[in-house]
C-alpha cells in the first residue's frame, strides 16, 4: 500500500512538473530545430569554425547542430563577407556553400535574392532550391522533403548485387516560433557486403537503424527495416530550451566518439540545453534497449543513461568541455533520482547503494591560426591510481583516448582538407557486471563501433574541386583484442567483466588479435540542392590471428541520395 501511494504521488510531482514546463513554453523566446546528423552541412560548418575563428560557431561539439544559432551565425558571416569579400580567407567556393547552407536553413535565414531567383524543377511545388513543399507564413514554418537512397554495386567473390532501396520523407516546422518539431521516416531494404552481414548475425542488430526483419538475411543476405525519428523542441526561458524525442544524438568534434556517437540506433530521449555566456551545458536523459534476441514477436525490455556535457569558450581560440555518464538497469522504470541535472553526484549515488555504470571524461578543441584545429576526448570508466603508476596492466584501469587534427586548405590546396585521428579504448571498458548496465543500445555499442580493446588510426581527406563536386578519401587501420576460445579480454562491451581471466598484464589487443585495413574513395555529384549521386570504392583487408585466411573486401556502388547522408560500414 505505501510503495503504490509513493508511486501516485511521484506521478502526480512529475506531471505537475511537466505541466509547468509547458506553461512556461508559452511566454518563451524563439525556438528551432535541428541539422540532420550525417548532411554535408557539417563539413562546411567545420571549415567556416576554423576559418573564421567565432566562438560563436564551435556548438560545444553537440550534434544535432541547432539551425537557429547555426543560421545566425550564417548570417552573421555573410554580412561581414558583404563589407570584406576576403573575410577569413573564404574561398568562392566556401562562398557557394554559404549560400547553400542560407537556402537549407530558409526557415531562419532569408538568402539573397539572386540565390532565389530561378525556381529549380516542378515549379508547382517548388518555392526555393531546399524543400519540395514549404510553407512560410508568420507564425508557422514547414518544410517537406522526399527521401530516396538508390544504391546498386557490386562486391569480389559475391555473387548476388549490392543495393539499398531507402524511400521516405522528412518535415521539420515551427509553430509560433515557440515549438519546433522534425520529422524523418524511411522504408529500407539493403544487401551489404559480407562483413556487414556477418556483422548483423553477430550482433543482431543492423548498424545505426537496430531491429529488422531477419526472414531474407540468412537465404538472401537481405535485410529489412523500418527508420522513424522525430522530435518536439521548445524553449522554457531565453537561455534554456528542451527537446523530447526518438532521434540520435553525440558528443565530439572528431569522426568517431568515445563519449557518445551516432552509430547506434536511434533512442527515446529527453534534452535540456542552457547556453547562457560562455557555457553550453546539455543534459540527455535515454531510454535504451538491452542486448537481447531480434525476434520481433515480444515485448523488449528498457535499460537508462544519463548523459551531462558542460562546455566552455576558454578563450577565444580554446573550448574545454565536461562530460559525465551513467548507464543502468531498473525492471523496466526510470530511476528518478537521475533526474537532478548537476554534474558528478555520484558520491550521492553511491551512498544511496548504486552500483551503476559510471563514467566521466574531458574534451577540448584548439582552433590556431584559422588553418588548424586539435581536438581531443579523454574518457575515464574506472582508475585505480596506484596501479596506474606501478604500469601493471590491472584490469580496471579503463580507459579511452582520443587525439585529432583538422586541417582545412591543407599545404595551400584550397578546399581540401585533412584530418588525422587516433583512438584507442582499454580492455573492459564501457563493460559492467550487470549486462544490463553496459554502456550500449540495442546491440550495439553506444560510443565508438569498435567496442573496447582497441587501437585505431584514421586518415580523411575531403576536396571540392568544383561547386557541385565533393570527393572524399578515407583510410583506416586498427588492430583489437577478440575473445579467444570463450575467454573474455575486454572487447565485447556487453560480456560481463567479471569473467575475465586473471587480474592483471592486460593491454590494447591482448586476446584473439584482429587487424584491419580499409580504404574508401567517395566522389560525389550533386545534381540539384540535396541531391546527389555518389561513385564508391571500397577495399578492406581484416585478419584474425587465429585464422589462416584474411577477409577480404572489394565492392563498388553507385548510388541516387535525396535529403540524407551516405550509408556507411566503416568498421
Amino acid at each position: 500500500m505505501y510503495l503504490t501511494t509513493k508511486k501516485n504521488y511521484l506521478q502526480i510531482i512529475y506531471s505537475l512538473l511537466f505541466l509547468l514546463v509547458l506553461c512556461l513554453s508559452f511566454s518563451s523566446k524563439a525556438q528551432t530545430n535541428y541539422i540532420q546528423t550525417g548532411f554535408k552541412d557539417y563539413d562546411f560548418l567545420d571549415r567556416l569554425e576554423i576559418k573564421t575563428r567565432s566562438q560563436d560557431l564551435y556548438y560545444s561539439a553537440i550534434k544535432p547542430y541547432p539551425r537557429r544559432q547555426t543560421a545566425l551565425q550564417l548570417e552573421i558571416t555573410d554580412s561581414l563577407l558583404q563589407s570584406n569579400s576576403n573575410y577569413a580567407n573564404l574561398t568562392e567556393i566556401d562562398k557557394y556553400n554559404l549560400q547553400s547552407e542560407l537556402m537549407n536553413n530558409s526557415d531562419w535565414t532569408k538568402p539573397r535574392d539572386y540565390y532565389n531567383t530561378k525556381k529549380p524543377i516542378w515549379n508547382a511545388l517548388y518555392k526555393t532550391k531546399s524543400n519540395l513543399l514549404e510553407v512560410n507564413n508568420k507564425d508557422f514554418f514547414l518544410a517537406v522533403n522526399p527521401v530516396i537512397y538508390f544504391t546498386g554495386g557490386k562486391e569480389q567473390n559475391n555473387d548476388k548485387v549490392l543495393f539499398q532501396n531507402s524511400r521516405g520523407l522528412s518535415a521539420r516546422g515551427m509553430i509560433g516560433k515557440k515549438v519546433g518539431f522534425n520529422l524523418y521516416v524511411t522504408d529500407n531494404q539493403e544487401r551489404d557486403p559480407n562483413y556487414v552481414n556477418d556483422w548483423i548475425k553477430n550482433y543482431d542488430a543492423v548498424p545505426g537503424a537496430g531491429f529488422y526483419k531477419p526472414v531474407n538475411l540468412y537465404t538472401k543476405g537481405i535485410v529489412d527495416y523500418f527508420d522513424a525519428r522525430g522530435s518536439v523542441s521548445w524553449n522554457v526561458t531565453k537561455y534554456i530550451d528542451m527537446q523530447f524525442g526518438y532521434d540520435k544524438n553525440s558528443i565530439g568534434a572528431g569522426y568517431r566518439s568515445l563519449f557518445l556517437s551516432d552509430f547506434s540506433s536511434s533512442a527515446t530521449f529527453f534534452k535540456i540545453n542552457t547556453r547562457i555566456w560562455k557555457f553550453d551545458y546539455q543534459n540527455l536523459y535515454f531510454e535504451l534497449y538491452p542486448q537481447f534476441n531480434n525476434s520481433g514477436n515480444k515485448l523488449a525490455p528498457r535499460k537508462y543513461a544519463r548523459l551531462n556535457y558542460l562546455s566552455m569558450n576558454a578563450t577565444k581560440w580554446l573550448n574545454v568541455g565536461l562530460f559525465e555518464g551513467i548507464s543502468f538497469g531498473r525492471k523496466d522504470h526510470f530511476d528518478f533520482s537521475y533526474l537532478n541535472p548537476v554534474m558528478f553526484l555520484r558520491p550521492a549515488e553511491s551512498n544511496a547503494g548504486s552500483a551503476d555504470n559510471a563514467m566521466v571524461g574531458f574534451d577540448a578543441k584548439v582552433n590556431l591560426g584559422g588553418k588548424v584545429q586539435l581536438y581531443s576526448q579523454f574518457l575515464l570508466d574506472e582508475l585505480k591510481v596506484k596501479e596506474f603508476i606501478k604500469g601493471t596492466g590491472w584490469w580496471a584501469n579503463k580507459n579511452g583516448l582520443q587525439l585529432g587534427l583538422k586541417y582545412v586548405d591543407a599545404f595551400g590546396l584550397k578546399n581540401v582538407d585533412l584530418q588525422l585521428e587516433m583512438n584507442q579504448v582499454r580492455p573492459y571498458t564501457y563493460s559492467h557486471f550487470d549486462s544490463v548496465a553496459n554502456y550500449s543500445h540495442y546491440n550495439q555499442p553506444l560510443a565508438h563501433p569498435l567496442g573496447a580493446n582497441f587501437r585505431e588510426f584514421i586518415a580523411i581527406i575531403k576536396a571540392q574541386p568544383a561547386k557541385k563536386v565533393y570527393i572524399r578519401a578515407t583510410a583506416i587501420h586498427y588492430i583489437k583484442g577478440l575473445d579467444s576460445a570463450g575467454v573474455n579480454f575486454g572487447g565485447n562491451v556487453f560480456e560481463d567483466y567479471d569473467t575475465r581471466p586473471r587480474q592483471y598484464g592486460f593491454k590494447i589487443g591482448d586476446g584473439d588479435k584482429a587487424t584491419c585495413t580499409m580504404v574508401q574513395l567517395v566522389a560525389s555529384y550533386e545534381l540539384a540542392q540535396n541531391l546527389f549521386v555518389d561513385l564508391t570504392g571500397l577495399i578492406r583487408n581484416y585478419k584474425v590471428a587465429s585464422i589462416a585466411d584474411t577477409q577480404k573486401t572489394t565492392a563498388v556502388t553507385i548510388s541516387l541520395r535525396w535529403n540524407l547522408g551516405r550509408r556507411e560500414f566503416l568498421f
